[in-house]
């Protein structure tokens, strides 16, 4: 997807939406470690702990937004402080829009990356990428000579390598870095721009207004220090290191 959308091949982006949902936690995990569902202990909720790969997917194919504004509901589906169901709205440079949906308290959840742009479309679900092309959607919408006309296109297989090494491979990729000088498919450097995203995405819903990008990083640290301020300690909290087997399916 990143280099469908990097290279230009299928035009510029429209629309971005990517609902992620399948991360369904119980209370009986938040209630697993006096650090969980806290402000001062975690920082954030879904956005930091679930899902900041997904928002380091969304910059690294998309590019960053210009504008956020979001809604995060705390303590909405769970007995924690932090948010655990999060809308955001996305305005980038280019005029493209986007929405990130996110929760850990649906179920059984959904995964689905959706790219519509200008000469094709770009649909990742379930583990399967579904691809199409078209001609310049711009150019026919005012060329065209019938009202209910759409531009021709065709659904196509993306060239894949077959491989899907998850933390396996990105622990490999970094040690042939420090090795071999093995280039990375991202830089460390990245890391701080799906941080960035969360950190807008917060602010913007303690505000209550839009906020732009790059943010006002004082004003995020202030307003978080709020919450970590009002952070309650936990009580009886019964520490157990919780079994994650079978719960990875839904990335295969």
């Amino acid at each position: 997807m990143h280099e469908l959308v990097q290279s230009g091949e299928l035009g510029e982006i429209k629309r971005v939406n990517w609902i992620i949902t399948d991360w369904y936690r119980t209370q009986y995990y938040y209630n697993s470690g006096d650090w969980r569902g806290t402000w001062d202990g975690e920082g954030g909720g879904v956005l930091l702990n679930q899902c900041p790969h997904q928002l380091d997917l969304l910059q690294w194919i998309c590019g960053m937004p210009e504008k956020v504004r979001a809604y995060c509901h705390e303590g909405k589906w769970h007995d924690i402080e932090v948010e655990d169901d999060v809308t955001a709205y996305l305005e980038y440079p280019n005029g493209a829009t986007g929405v990130f949906v996110t929760s850990t308290g649906e179920a059984p959840g959904t995964n689905r990356f959706e790219i519509d742009l200008t000469k094709g479309r770009l649909v990742c679900e379930k583990g399967v990428l579904s691809c199409y092309r078209m001609e310049d959607e711009r150019e026919f919408m005012f060329s065209a000579t019938e009202g209910f006309a759409m531009p021709k296109g065709e659904s196509f297989d993306p060239e894949l390598d077959g491989k899907n090494p998850d933390h396996q491979g990105v622990m490999q990729a970094f040690v042939n870095r420090i090795l071999f000088g093995t280039p990375l498919v991202a830089e460390g450097t990245e890391g701080i721009r799906g941080l960035t995203l969360s950190n807008a995405i917060h602010l913007s819903s303690w505000l209550g207004r839009e906020v732009t990008i790059p943010l006002d990083e004082d004003l995020f640290l202030a307003e978080l220090n709020k919450k970590r301020a009002t952070s309650k300690k936990k009580t009886n909290v019964k520490e157990v290191t919780l079994s994650t087997e079978g719960t990875y399916g839904t990335y295969k």
